[in-house]
């Protein structure tokens, strides 16, 4: 039997699952507040926090600190192909320094770190955030100072792939997926038989506005506010991502608030949320235009799929392109845990970060 730590810092969370082979023993989600977190200048400067806050979960919880692996989801480091990576000094390195900063870079360090302490322990991360599978047309953007990345939720998406495939009797491999994942940021891609031939970089600056992201913005409009001696360059970007989307315009990135305000006659919230909804739809349907509208189903997927608000507006925009499944939550956990045991089982093999 191998025991694995799966480790998911998110933008206001720090969820941990601990595996025996297939089995969940233990599923935790730690909330943190804006406030928390607030007094930490940089991404990275949380480490000792949420590390310890991993730590003192286990002991709580009596769990024994003898993993055979630890792994954490993967951070933004740099573009690399889907798979599952054993982490090594080079990889914690790029993290560090990487261009694009967000919580779950704090994975791959922390997964590190917790497994030195343990002998024999191996340490890894998968599908993380930059997997890029784009077809080369998906790269251009009108200008060639700035082709098109994608940042997007690489790991829940792949596993709902997984598990809508599994469930209909077909192979991933085989279908055209639209998969829509509603969470803090928005990120929308197709999949075309196995590959994400086009996502968004949904953490700073395209694709549908959501929680805490901007989304697409008025280039010249963004450009002039730039120069305009307002702002410094840290308070902008965090106008992009982290203090935009719908907590700039409402104080709030809690979906069980907004729609309590909305149930209570908040016209102004419910226009936001329904605007929302309007630019997910419109990014969801422009998939369809990439797939040539062969799209076996549209699937949504994370946190705000829990919504009947949110999910009854999407369906009612896009039903007419493809069936629509919705999958609440995130199979995030089960999906680091089972990559991990697949590489200690001797399944896969683990790819090497260079």
């Amino acid at each position: 039997m191998k025991l694995i730590l799966a480790i998911n810092p998110g933008s206001t969370s720090t969820k941990i699952a601990v595996y025996e082979d297939e089995k969940p023993v233990l599923l935790r989600s730690i909330q943190h507040s804006m406030e928390e977190l607030e007094r930490f200048p940089q991404i990275t400067d949380q480490y000792g926090f949420r590390k310890q806050l991993v730590e003192d979960e286990l002991r709580q919880m009596d769990i024994p600190f003898r993993f055979d692996a630890i792994i954490g989801r993967g951070g933004l480091a740099k573009p690399v192909a889907g798979g599952v990576y054993e982490i090594n000094r080079q990889m914690l390195e790029d993290t560090k320094r990487a261009l694009h900063q967000h919580a779950c870079d704090l994975g791959c360090i922390i997964a590190y770190e917790l497994a030195k302490e343990i002998p024999g322990c191996r340490s890894f991360i998968a599908d993380p955030g930059v997997v890029d599978e784009l077809c080369d047309e998906a790269r251009i953007s009108g200008s060639p100072l700035m082709p098109r990345i994608c940042i997007w939720h690489a790991l829940n998406q792949r596993a709902i792939a997984r598990r809508f495939a599994h469930e209909i009797g077909r192979k991933y491999e085989d279908l055209n997926l639209v998969i829509c994942h509603l969470g803090g940021g928005i990120s929308v891609a197709a999949h075309e038989h196995g590959r994400a031939i086009d996502a968004n970089n949904a953490l700073d600056g395209e694709g549908p506005f959501s929680p805490e992201r901007a989304g697409s913005l008025p280039a010249a409009d963004l450009i002039r506010l730039c120069f305009s001696g307002k702002f410094t360059e840290d308070q902008l970007l965090k106008r992009v991502a982290g203090q935009a989307g719908l907590i700039a315009h409402l104080g709030t990135n809690d979906m069980r608030e907004i729609e309590r305000r909305i149930g209570e006659g908040d016209d102004h919230a419910r226009l936001l949320v329904d605007a929302m909804v309007y630019h997910t739809a419109k990014h969801i349907a422009a998939e369809g235009a990439v797939l040539c509208g062969k799209v076996d189903a549209i699937l949504l997927t994370g946190g705000m799929a829990r919504s009947e608000y949110v999910i009854g507006r999407l369906r009612r925009r896009i039903g007419f392109l493809a069936p629509v499944y919705c999958y609440p939550g995130e199979d995030e956990m089960q999906a680091l845990a089972l990559n991990a045991l697949d590489v200690l089982k001797g399944k896969r093999e683990a790819k090497v970060y260079a």
